[in-house]
């Protein structure tokens, strides 16, 4: 497993500080957000149990994905929540050729607003992996999103206490946290997202889309 960071450091946002990493933290509001859907048996687990507790997100969609699953990229707007581009097949900024990616992220952007009437403001790169030139071109028409709190739902290896005890750790006023409604989180997120959630309810957190 690869080495990554839970809880983003302080170096990266003064790296790239042109890039979202926390949101302003003038009130207690925490900002979900979630990558890579949508997808059949996760992103509408995830928007059922953000619905009963009134929280609100950002989701980050793979354009292919849309395509395949329309319906619940409108029932992610019809619930009120913030859709952002994640590119159309998910790449990797740092491994592909700088025009290709953002011909990718144009055909994303392309199919929400052809087949959702919506155009995304918010970008987030796939693996948080982005070259500055790449950055360069995007932030003349995206803010692009990084995180501050990473939940590690995509690392099998971590079980559901541990998820919890590193997300609970971490949350504070301003904090863009990120979960995944893949295939590959189907199991983790049903274990993890309630509880977490609740959490945030308990300790008197609101919860907002970028």
């Amino acid at each position: 497993m690869k080495r990554y960071f839970h809880r983003t450091p302080a170096l990266f946002s003064a790296l790239f500080p042109k890039r979202i990493w926390t949101m302003p933290a003038d009130r207690r509001s925490v900002f979900l957000t979630f990558d890579d859907g949508p997808v059949p048996g996760v992103t509408d687990y995830v928007l059922n149990e953000l619905e009963k507790r009134g929280q609100k997100a950002t989701f980050f969609v793979v354009g292919d994905n849309v395509g395949k699953n329309p319906a619940l990229a409108h029932q992610i707007i019809a619930a009120g929540h913030i859709l952002g581009n994640h590119t159309f097949n998910h790449l990797n900024g740092w491994r592909t050729d700088s025009d290709l990616y953002l011909q990718n992220v144009d055909r994303c952007q392309k199919m929400l607003e052809d087949l959702l009437g919506f155009s995304p403001t918010f970008f987030r790169p796939p693996y948080g992996l982005l070259k500055n030139s790449q950055a360069k071109i995007l932030q003349k028409k995206y803010q692009i999103v990084m995180w501050s709190l990473l939940s590690g739902d995509f690392d099998l290896s971590l079980g559901k206490d541990l998820i919890l005890e590193k997300l609970k750790k971490g949350t504070n006023s301003g904090a863009v946290v990120v979960f995944h409604d893949q295939e590959k989180t189907k199991q983790v997120i049903r274990r993890v997202l309630p509880e977490y959630l609740d959490f945030l309810s308990d300790q008197g957190w609101e919860t907002e889309g970028l």
